[in-house]
């Protein structure tokens, strides 16, 4: 479908309610046609009362109407997108039914009670033809009639929807009119309000038409045709209380007064104070009486407002069907031209997201050549979303699951298993301060000069520390595999979810060569604890660096020998420590000292070394 906006030069009006500022024409065929935007000039309008109503609107009007219609009877309003409507709402009584007779100029269905029992969508088309066209649709079902049977017509319909009784369905019925002289429009009747069930209703009956008329008039898109009596107060309308819950300012509804003829007192001034708020104006008619033709009405309903000493008094724009008629269609007019370009645009979302989740539903594969092209499509997916979420740390696909996350959850567990390793060792190095270093040193001596510490001794501890923590490294290794066992299960269940057949298939394959590759890294990181434990070697200055600064809580450590009543020294790295049970160790614990800041300074080396190189492997 082609947009295109097609401006014409605004026209200097007088009166403001002759004019109609833009209508959207759009055209629905086989062959695409463009959709103009363009103005109506109203000053063409006849003001009499001579068919038809809206003569010079109708050829302009008609294809907009086609084009909602038409987005009507696809359902597009079951999809949530609403539709441009005229809603006819009335009290029991008000006269509703006259009002459409007369724009119609067919006869309704008429009795006690309620008479509308489902929503009625009447399309009323004006043609040249001097034989009217009428038939109805409702229920995948189209039954032809004419103006002498459409009564029993709609009656039928209405009992096989609502059924034999005097309840009330959702189940909307359409009559589509094709009659000379008609206005274009689309109108949706429903049922009269009535408080009160009568023989053969149910006790909820108040309750059904309400919610009817509230899903209808509810919309934005909805314009609301309250049907009044001019023989009741309007306040205590109860049409008037349901619209105004949906439109306060009544900026969409439109009054139209029946019975004038019954009640001309005062009807003026009740009009003119618009005390409930409508919006969009008031129109006065007279119903048809008797057997009075609808040429016939529409006559007296003329002289009436001419010549009566009352009702005369009231505005000629405010009076007659052909105003309402004429009204109700510039109203339409601009609510559709109005709604229109967002109904297009509402209407291409919901199909590209249709077309979005259509492509996701498993194709039909027939070949072993079309299944290989499917399955390597979902690794080719797969494989980009875990390059997402595991290396380039791009999580738009799972903002909401902070466990896909990885990158981020990697780093926690990566900070996690540091702490981990420092904390375990500050536990070890305070107990038994020195004892360890004592008596490796006291089982290495060898006739050997003095003062030297044997490598054999340093070798022996280091190997202790390691085998302390190297459980922590290979727990950690298996804690980040069982992780990313589940990340790559979960983006590939999501790029095969339509072919549940292979989901235990790839299941068990991620399952497999998870496996392999944490045997892979656990042999690795056990490589590289066998490599601390047998050998103790670094290049890195901080070494000498921090040993050095241990040193200097040497000359503080001897001296706490001297003081009998003291065994308390702090020493830096470690903090206070009693130092008392090693007082039986003059001839090692000088040398058990520098050995144990050695090994300390390089311990942290270690844990570094540790963590880089299981960081750099993963």
């Amino acid at each position: 479908m082609v947009l295109e906006n097609k401006k014409i030069p605004r026209a200097e009006k007088q009166d403001n309610n002759k004019f109609i500022p833009f209508v959207i024409i759009l055209l629905f065929s086989s062959s695409s046609m463009p959709l103009v935007v363009s103005e109506i000039d109203e000053s063409t309008l006849p003001l009499s009362s001579h068919a038809p109503i809206v003569s010079s609107y109708n050829e302009k009007i008609r294809p907009l109407l086609d084009a909602i219609d038409k987005l009507r009877n696809l359902k597009v309003v079951q999809e949530g997108i609403q539709l441009p409507t005229i809603v006819v709402v009335g009290d029991q009584s008000s006269g509703k039914s006259s009002v459409l007779e007369s724009l119609a100029g067919i006869s309704l269905p008429r009795g006690q009670g309620i008479c509308t029992r489902v929503p009625l969508i009447m399309r009323l088309h004006h043609h040249s033809k001097p034989e009217s066209e009428l038939h109805l649709e409702y229920c995948g079902k189209v039954v032809s009639t004419d103006e002498t049977n459409i009564a029993e017509a709609i009656n039928m319909p209405t009992a096989e929807i609502a059924g034999n009784g005097k309840g009330i369905s959702h189940t909307p019925l359409t009559l589509d009119v094709k009659k000379k002289g008609v206005p274009d429009l689309t109108m949706v009747d429903l049922p009269g309000i009535t408080r009160v069930p009568v023989h053969g209703q149910p006790e909820n009956i108040y309750e059904q038409i309400s919610g009817i008329i509230m899903e209808y008039i509810k919309p934005e898109e909805s314009i609301i045709l309250n049907v009044l009596s001019a023989t009741v107060d309007f306040p205590t309308c109860e049409c008037i209380r349901m619209s105004q819950s949906v439109d306060k300012n009544g900026e969409r509804t439109l009054a139209v007064v029946t019975k004038s003829d019954k009640a001309p007192e005062g009807l003026l001034e009740k009009v003119m104070a618009d005390d409930v708020n409508i919006g969009l104006g008031y129109v006065c008619v007279r119903n048809r009486i008797g057997n009075e033709t609808y040429e016939e009405a529409k006559m007296g309903e003329s002289i009436m407002f001419e010549s009566h000493p009352l009702l005369s008094k009231i505005d000629k724009s405010m009076v007659g069907i052909p105003v309402l008629a004429r009204k109700l269609v510039q109203i339409h007019a601009t609510i559709i031209s109005k709604c229109l370009p967002e109904i297009v645009k509402k209407i291409n979302t919901k199909l590209n997201g249709n077309v979005l989740e259509l492509n996701k539903l498993p194709q039909k594969l027939s070949t072993i050549a079309e299944a290989m092209t499917v399955f390597m499509r979902i690794l080719e997916f797969s494989k980009e979303s875990l390059n997402k979420v595991l290396v380039r740390g791009e999580f738009e696909e799972y903002p909401d699951n902070k466990n896909m996350h990885c990158t981020a959850r990697l780093a926690e567990m990566l900070d996690k298993f540091s702490q981990e390793l420092k904390n375990s060792s500050e536990k070890l190095s305070k107990e038994k301060f020195l004892l360890d270093e004592i008596f490796v040193l006291e089982e290495t001596k060898s006739v050997a000069l003095p003062n030297f510490l044997p490598r054999s001794a340093s070798v022996s501890l280091l190997q202790v520390k390691v085998k302390k923590i190297s459980k922590i490294p290979v727990n950690f290794v298996a804690e980040v595999w069982d992780y990313i066992k589940m990340v790559v299960e979960e983006i590939l269940m999501h790029h095969c979810e339509n072919y549940p057949q292979v989901q235990s298939s790839i299941k068990r394959a991620v399952s497999n060569q998870i496996n392999k590759l944490k045997e892979q890294s656990t042999s690795r990181v056990m490589e590289i604890i066998e490599m601390e434990e047998i050998a103790d070697y670094t290049c890195d200055p901080e070494y000498m660096a921090v040993w050095s600064k241990f040193m200097t809580s040497r000359d503080a450590f001897k001296e706490s020998f001297r003081d009998v009543h003291s065994t308390i020294v702090n020493i830096k790295g470690f903090g206070k420590i009693d130092v008392g049970h090693v007082r039986d160790h003059p001839g090692v614990r000088d040398q058990a000292f520098d050995l144990k800041m050695r090994l300390t300074a390089y311990w942290n080396i270690v844990l570094k070394r540790m963590v880089d190189s299981i960081a750099l492997h993963l």
